[in-house]
């Protein structure tokens, strides 16, 4: 993984939030909200908490008697989330997730949504989430499925390689994309001590009201960005009119609905 991968800084978030939020965030954070539905107090630990989806979602879903702790690598992803999230049962904090700041056994459950991929040394983070963990406490995050099943984004992804055929952009398929393999995941998992290790396939559907929409938050609302103005800063727009053209040529002038596809894992202490 690319050092660039973890950083989501700049105008990176608010474009995240604004066009992928809704489109292909929102749909998995439903459900992971829905998977602790029977969860009635204590408290919830979400790592790579982003700006802030998956934990309205929790806020929609969970009783006030549960209180959450929402953290983040990235300082500016937190500093989006605190000013849309004002809930008084949450507490943001920065913290990584491979050496959290919290005692043991402090939560209920720990989850993360599609932040696993970014962590370097991942067994070391699955010991840190089951630290934390009270015991019988759930671990429960997700992971993209490959480019081959979310559509939108194999698309921009080809459409941006194409524009530089010698050195292509590869954040997203190295990193959101590249860790789909359940087996080595769910080892992963029982070598740090978890039990009770599932992983489930969940598909749904993004949607956007257009073509441009759809492409601005892969193209300028995550590390894509990065790689595409390391190689050529002058062509951003160009990538995003490249790829919204690809989209557009698939599924038309109108609203946009394309496959996406994730892998949900969840764990006991």
């Amino acid at each position: 993984m690319a050092k660039v991968d973890t950083v989501f800084t700049g105008s990176i978030p608010v474009i995240y939030d604004k066009y992928l939020g809704p489109m292909i965030f929102q749909p998995y954070a439903d459900d992971i909200a829905q998977r602790l539905s029977g969860l009635k107090q204590g408290a919830v630990l979400e790592l790579a908490a982003g700006t802030g989806i998956v934990t309205r979602a929790l806020i929609k879903t969970l009783p006030a008697t549960v209180s959450l702790v929402a953290t983040d690598l990235n300082q500016a992803m937190i500093d989006v989330a605190a000013v849309t999230d004002k809930a008084d049962r949450v507490s943001w904090q920065q913290a990584d997730a491979q050496a959290l700041p919290f005692p043991d056994a402090s939560f209920d459950a720990v989850v993360c949504q599609f932040g696993v991929m970014f962590f370097p040394d991942k067994p070391k983070a699955f010991r840190e989430a089951r630290r934390v963990l009270k015991p019988g406490g759930r671990y429960l995050f997700n992971v993209w499925d490959s480019l081959a099943h979310n559509e939108v984004t194999d698309l921009v992804v080809s459409a941006v390689a194409e524009m530089f055929p010698n050195d292509p952009p590869q954040f997203l398929a190295r990193t959101p994309h590249g860790h789909h393999d359940k087996e080595p995941i769910i080892s992963a998992l029982q070598e740090a001590g978890f039990t009770d290790v599932t992983a489930e396939t969940v598909t749904k559907r993004g949607k956007a009201a257009n073509a441009t929409d759809a492409v601005l938050g892969f193209v300028q609302g995550t590390p894509h960005r990065s790689e595409i103005e390391a190689r050529d800063a002058t062509r951003l727009q160009e990538a995003t009119e490249k790829a919204a053209a690809r989209v557009k040529a698939k599924f038309g002038n109108g609203p946009i609905d394309g496959k996406i596809q994730a892998i949900v894992f969840t764990a006991r202490r």
